[in-house]
């Protein structure tokens, strides 16, 4: 039975600990925070970024794709480690360079089978189909099989984030300052999604505690396979998973819970709360 080595970058947000426990390898990006820069849980851990993050006075941290070279490594390393192939799982290219990296990386490679999708989506809905991917893969399933799987299935992934503040969406440049000062004023908490690869926003709404009842009723409009609760650093991320499992009728055992790390915080800033699924099939 051929062996099929699972790759996806550190805008999943999968941790080193369950990265390594499941078999995939994630290939870092950078964070910098002035003139410092790190590898994403390599240098930096997700609990160290959030200290740097928030510390009062901290230099806005920027995010750089991965290169080329970096997937290079990581996919010869998979066929010294005796890997048959590869299925690479990237974030949209629409929101990162690093897919078009993998893709260059398969071309310096082109006399080994790899395959890399396009997860048309970011956080843990790319590290949830890696995980399908792996489970996959432990069933003796193809390398191509697999990202034809991984193909279809990414439709399927729903992510919706309340944010607790729009300050970093302005400080990304995602919208005006003007527009923030007057969010701020009124109390706006927007939820976002990423839809067909790209940042959008899915609703705007008053106070926290109404931003986190329609997140929760976005999330569980459909019969969901699981799902990942996400957040950045919020006590009441404990409550919002209770009320997750009572409206989703969900085994606990499904549904995981990890902390958006340094490759998609600075855009989203602390306080945030939401969930990553993957719908029925």
């Amino acid at each position: 039975m051929s062996h099929v080595a699972i790759v996806t970058d550190s805008i999943s947000d999968m941790p080193p600990e369950l990265a390594a426990r499941q078999r995939i390898t994630v290939v870092p990006l950078t964070v910098s925070f002035g003139g410092e820069s790190f590898r994403v849980n390599v240098d930096l851990s997700t609990d160290e970024f959030w200290e740097r993050m928030t510390a009062p006075g901290a230099p806005f941290p920027t995010t750089a794709a991965a290169s080329p070279g970096d997937f290079v490594e990581v996919f010869n390393a998979a066929f010294e480690g005796g890997a048959d192939a590869i299925v690479c799982i990237n974030c949209s290219g629409e929101l990162s360079a690093t897919l078009k990296s993998a893709h260059v990386a398969r071309g310096m490679l082109s006399d080994r089978e790899i395959h890399v999708v396009d997860s048309r989506t970011a956080s843990m809905g790319e590290g949830m189909l890696a995980q399908i991917a792996v489970e996959l893969a432990d069933e003796g399933v193809s390398a191509a099989e697999i990202a034809r799987v991984i193909e279809h299935r990414k439709a399927q992934v729903d992510l919706y984030v309340a944010l607790d503040t729009l300050e970093y969406l302005k400080r990304g440049g995602r919208i005006s300052g003007t527009r923030a000062a007057v969010g701020t004023m009124l109390s706006i908490k927007p939820i976002i999604t990423v839809r067909d690869g790209v940042v959008e926003n899915a609703d705007r709404v008053r106070t926290r505690l109404k931003a986190r009842d329609r997140t929760l009723e976005l999330l569980t409009a459909a019969p969901i396979e699981r799902a990942t609760i996400l957040h950045t650093t919020r006590a009441d991320v404990d409550e919002f998973h209770r009320m997750f499992l009572d409206r989703s009728g969900l085994d606990p055992a499904m549904v995981q819970e990890l902390t958006i790390g340094a490759s998609v915080g600075p855009h989203l800033g602390p306080g945030c709360v939401g969930a990553v699924i993957i719908r029925r099939h």
